[in-house]
């Protein structure tokens, strides 16, 4: 078997290691389809010195949140202790979610999650993609026409019907209307995950940025899919939950 090249190989385990309990693979309960993965987000509110206080969601696809009854697979290292249960079903799982005007991205808070883990005897151990990886201007501006190796970290549907997380290697490039798109079609239950992309800078050393989130296929522009990108959604995160119901997200300082 060939060597992977070494930024290449470097990026994958960067990405396992900093997000491999980012994610969330989850579907329409009692029934196919459909399948998609979710992953926890970390957005910072405020920074004082040391001390950090972030907000915290889901974040997927929009589109495939538009279900009543959801399941959700616990895998058991995003817990502490271990659950005896390994779905979690989901009411009114279409309500739970706001969705981002124009993007194809929807987030939801995760106070009902904790709150869930806590009635049940466990805390969630996550992995979150955070505000340091998550990207920014500058590093989508550097995407270009030139298609760059990119890595989606996903839940695939297995023939048995198991959710088993894989990093999903294609590439990224920025189409003539602007977007940046993943280069082929990803396997069922990919969509909603993150995509990452390894920075190159001086010497041998990267950056690991999370370029945003996989959306459905279309029939525009290079590859299949678009990908809603994180300087966008920051963007669109100011003004997507009301007053109001701030009350309803779940924050932590460092």
């Amino acid at each position: 078997m060939s060597q992977l090249p070494s930024l290449e190989q470097a990026t994958i385990d960067a990405v396992l290691g900093h997000a491999s309990r980012a994610t969330l693979p989850f579907q329409r309960a009692n029934r196919p389809g459909p399948y998609a993965t979710a992953f926890w987000f970390n957005e910072l509110v405020a920074s004082d010195g040391d001390d950090e206080t972030v907000r915290q969601y889901l974040v997927t696809a929009a589109e495939q949140t538009r279900m009543e009854l959801a399941e959700v697979t616990i895998r058991p290292e995003l817990c502490d202790p271990a659950p005896s249960a390994e779905k979690l079903l989901m009411t009114s799982f279409a309500e739970g979610w706001t969705h981002l005007d124009g993007l194809g991205v929807a987030v939801m808070p995760t106070g009902g999650l904790h709150t869930y883990a806590d009635r049940k005897g466990w805390r969630w151990r996550t992995d979150e993609i955070t505000d340091g990886i998550a990207a920014r201007a500058e590093d989508i501006a550097s995407i270009t026409a030139e298609p760059v190796t990119a890595y989606v970290l996903a839940h695939d549907v297995g023939a048995e019907g198991e959710r088993d997380q894989a990093v999903v290697v294609g590439a990224l490039a920025r189409a003539a209307d602007g977007t940046i798109r993943w280069s082929t079609e990803l396997p069922q239950g990919c969509v909603g995950a993150p995509v990452f992309f390894g920075l190159r800078l001086e010497g041998d050393s990267f950056k690991l940025v999370c370029a945003g989130v996989a959306l459905p296929t279309d029939d525009h522009g290079f590859g299949h899919h678009p990908v809603a990108t994180f300087d966008r959604i920051r963007a669109a995160l100011g003004t997507a939950v009301a007053p109001g119901e701030r009350r309803r997200w779940w924050r932590r300082r460092s």
